[in-house]
């Protein structure tokens, strides 16, 4: 009698891919290249702006984001010190004439500063970096205890035309499953006083696969985002990351080994309940995550297109982009590590600063690759003649047995033949679609990093 070989598995639930190389793959660099050199030859007239806030009030249980909960008396002025330092130093570094298109503020919880302590970090983006905020889309995330009304007040002063506001669920016992804990007449609260405030892009983060969660209080948490009728929602799939409180709590199988068959359908059925009702209710699909209201203002490039080459990141746990070189700080998920992270930058000098200390070098190939993934993840898909007239040639040519895989999955459309596009179905396993596109690098440097 045979055994059988045991059938191999595909999750659609591998990576959350927003970026590529993922900051797992990034290591110390040993030359720490002058970022003048860096970006001597790099075209600077549309460049995006980012700076990371690492401070939340608390800390969610699904959260493996560069935070800290609090921030003891003079952290925050001394972290924003070393951000305009930070800042003086690109600034120089990027020699006469960077124009900015785009600037965002994340973290963390960026409303986490005072509304003092905002109006310098707006400061710093607009008189250190020349960042003109009230002239292009300036986004600020945040959430339901820290959005209050003098916050939200300088941000719209200050040009900020989308206000993402972290809800996650409008059901309290769900917001405790994930270790978030909220009041539902909070977070309604401070919905009221972001549409108050008038800023003319509302973005509510919603969650689904929590713990005790089921198809009705999935369209019931939808439903009460829907009444305030935001112009985007972003629908996250619930991961269980290493080092996190949930994690901690309840390890989750691995997913590159087959993950959890129940937990997966779960999420897949929540993932396509919740599309579905959006698009009933005249939203758009532009991701698997986002949604954006049909008749929304328009706000520029969406958020893939920030991850382009050309990015400026300022703060730990912000990244820059050049053609070359990705780079960074150092990252870290545990509590203590992430303390010694922000106190080492806080204490940064100027010639620190103009220096990349962590980072991937990107090679022809990782950018092609780049650019078929994160165009791919889009519901627009990749227009062939772009992508011919950037690298030369067609995705198939370099990325053949991929695209073949996913089609044989049916999830690659061949009803447009001048663009590379996602089924439904292919849209929905993105999170598998994006890691199967990382390079054999890639998955080797992130297999070899050491967690902390």
């Amino acid at each position: 009698m045979t055994t059988a070989e045991p059938v191999t598995r595909t999750s659609p639930y591998q990576h959350y891919v927003y970026a590529y190389p993922h900051k797992t793959a990034y290591r110390p660099l040993p030359d720490r290249p002058h970022l003048a050199g860096l970006w001597a030859g790099e075209p600077k007239d549309a460049l995006s702006l980012y700076a990371h806030i690492p401070f939340c009030e608390v800390r969610c249980g699904f959260c493996n984001l560069f935070t800290r909960i609090g921030a003891p008396d003079g952290l925050t002025g001394a972290y924003l010190d070393a951000l305009e330092r930070q800042a003086s130093a690109v600034r120089e570094a990027l020699g006469e004439g960077p124009r900015f298109a785009t600037a965002a503020f994340g973290g963390g919880t960026p409303t986490f500063l005072t509304a003092a302590e905002l109006e310098r970090l707006c400061d710093i983006a607009e008189h250190r970096m020349g960042a003109d905020l009230r002239a292009v889309p300036l986004s600020v995330e945040a959430s339901p205890a820290t959005a209050t009304a003098d916050r939200l007040a300088v941000l719209a002063d200050r040009g900020a035309t989308r206000l993402s506001l972290g809800v996650q669920s409008f059901v309290d016992a769900e917001a405790r499953a994930a270790v978030r804990p909220q009041r539902r007449a909070d977070v309604e609260a401070a919905l009221g006083r972001v549409r108050e405030a008038g800023l003319p892009v509302l973005n509510i983060d919603l969650i689904y696969g929590i713990d005790g969660q089921s198809e009705q209080t999935w369209l019931h948490s939808l439903d009460a985002a829907l009444a305030w009728r935001p112009e985007e929602l972003y629908l996250y799939p619930l991961y269980v990351r290493p080092l996190t409180g949930l994690g901690r709590r309840h390890p989750a199988p691995d997913p590159l080994t087959g993950g959890d068959p129940v937990w997966d359908e779960q999420r897949l059925t929540l993932y396509r309940a919740g599309r579905d009702h959006l698009l009933a209710h005249g939203y758009t699909q532009h991701s698997m995550r986002m949604f954006r209201r049909a008749d929304a203002p328009p706000q520029g490039a969406d958020d893939y297109a920030c991850q382009t080459d050309g990015m400026i990141g300022l703060g730990c746990g912000a990244r820059s982009y050049t053609s070359g070189l990705h780079y960074s700080f150092d990252y870290a998920v545990d509590m203590h590590q992430i303390r010694g992270i922000i106190d080492d930058y806080v204490a940064g000098d100027a010639a620190a600063f103009a220096r990349a200390q962590v980072g991937h070098r990107m090679t022809p190939g990782e950018a092609r690759r780049r650019h078929l993934l994160q165009s791919l993840l889009q519901a627009d898909g990749l227009r062939l003649d772009e992508y011919r007239d950037r690298f030369g040639g067609a995705p198939a040519d370099d990325f053949g047995p991929e695209l073949e895989r996913f089609a044989d999955r049916g999830w690659l459309t061949d009803a447009d033949p001048g663009v590379l596009r996602l089924t439904p179905e292919g849209l929905a396993h993105s999170d598998a679609v994006g890691p199967e596109l990382f390079s054999p690098d890639v998955r080797t440097a992130m297999a070899a990093y050491e967690r902390k």
